[in-house]
């Protein structure tokens, strides 16, 4: 295993680090002063648009997706700029047009969709002239098991007719969600994994009704187009809507989460390491008992138990990324559930010190640590809970042969 970065990384890597700090950064306080101007917007804000320009011309654009249709980067190569988006959640991921959902949604429509799919959605996210949603998750069910999902896709002539309610759908509160991604029951008779399958479903089509947007620990994330919970009642799409073909919903959502998840923790590293700098910064200026907080017993033994579990972690990551480009996802499955659990537990550890050295500070809205916490926890339950993926992890541990 070879981690050094080539030279198209070390590149790409310097630029976005020179995008971020000169440009991004500095934009994050004109992002909220936008977003408290407009109380019910839940449209890109100004901003985002003016650093999506300066990303294209940067070169920075779409370097998530493999492949023709994006820069063609391994996932070892994407790791070190997907990291550095980590610093600003909020506005980078955004600018650089590799923000979930439609970071996921693009994969899915470059791998699975067909030419006209393709040409119909896929071209206009990868230009950032719409958004879009993925649809899996429902209040009714335990949604971590993809198999409970309840929403039906029944095939009616020349149509398929979805009925349902979803929620969790992230960026479906923006009026430039055009595509919603949905997943659905076609055949509950088929067996477990094959009974779900994914159709394309415009956000304006009859009978599709925004319920409500939802927050996370109070954050609407309008910056990403909120979370929403969405009502389908009896929509019609045509058949040539549906991705890959009936019953492949399951096969195509697995596709989906597996570079999702190592995408989540690349950026939940960049966060750990924006709050570091933060605390370093905090720890420098700041006295108590008439000692600097670096001088600090504490805080320096806290300082250096984050700085083993970032590296120790970053090298997991890298290792996955790794398996990834040269055995596939599948392969790779142990290492990715690792992460998964491993990641924004220890982020969300060090987000939390890092607020103790912030004190009343920390929770306020003045610094970032308190959104960053809010993001890094939820990250325990997107994509599968801790609890699903140690389950499937113990399960293949004991199944391990001996190393002797």
């Amino acid at each position: 295993m070879d981690f050094a970065p080539d030279q198209r990384t070390q590149d790409l890597t310097a630029r976005a680090r020179e995008f971020i700090a000169g440009h991004v950064l500095p934009a994050e306080p004109e992002l909220e002063q936008e977003l408290a101007a407009g109380k019910e917007f839940w449209g890109a804000p100004p901003v985002i648009h003016d650093l999506r320009a300066r990303a294209r011309d940067a070169g920075l654009w779409n370097l998530f997706l493999p492949g023709e249709h994006g820069a063609g980067l391994s996932q070892l190569q994407y790791a070190p700029v997907a990291e550095l988006t980590g610093y600003s959640p909020q506005l980078a991921p955004v600018a650089m047009n590799c923000a979930a959902p439609d970071s996921g949604n693009m994969e899915i429509l470059n791998e699975f969709g067909t030419a006209a799919q393709q040409e119909e959605w896929l071209h206009p996210l990868l230009e950032a002239r719409i958004r879009s949603a993925f649809c899996m998750t429902e209040p009714g069910v335990a949604s971590s098991d993809a198999s409970q999902i309840r929403t039906r896709i029944q095939r009616d002539g020349g149509d398929w007719v979805i009925t349902g309610r979803k929620w969790w759908s992230t960026g479906a509160m923006s009026p430039d969600a055009r595509l919603l991604i949905v997943m659905g029951v076609t055949d509950p008779e088929a067996p477990r994994h094959r009974q779900q399958s994914m159709v394309l479903v415009p956000r304006d089509a009859p009978g599709v009704q925004i319920v409500r947007p939802l927050t996370v620990f109070g954050y609407d994330d309008r910056d990403h187009g909120g979370h929403a919970e969405i009502a389908f009642d009896e929509v019609r799409v045509p058949a040539d809507a549906i991705l890959q073909g009936p019953g492949e919903g399951f096969a195509i959502a697995q596709a989906r989460l597996g570079p999702g998840r190592i995408h989540h923790c690349m950026r939940a590293l960049g966060m750990a390491e924006r709050a570091l700098d933060l605390v370093r910064e905090r720890a420098s200026a700041r006295s108590t008992f008439g000692r600097k907080l670096a001088d600090q017993g504490v805080l320096r033994e806290w300082g250096a138990e984050a700085r083993i579990q970032i590296e120790a972690l970053r090298l997991l990551v890298l290792k996955t990324a790794w398996l990834m480009d040269t055995v596939g996802n599948r392969a790779a499955m142990t290492e990715i559930q690792a992460i998964k659990i491993a990641v924004p537990r220890a982020v969300q550890a060090v987000l939390d010190r890092a607020i103790q050295v912030f004190g009343a500070a920390g929770v306020s809205s003045d610094v970032p640590l308190a959104a960053l916490w809010a993001g890094s926890r939820a990250l325990r339950l997107a994509d599968g809970p801790d609890e699903v993926h140690l389950s499937s992890l113990g399960r293949a541990e004991f199944r391990r042969p001996p190393v002797l």
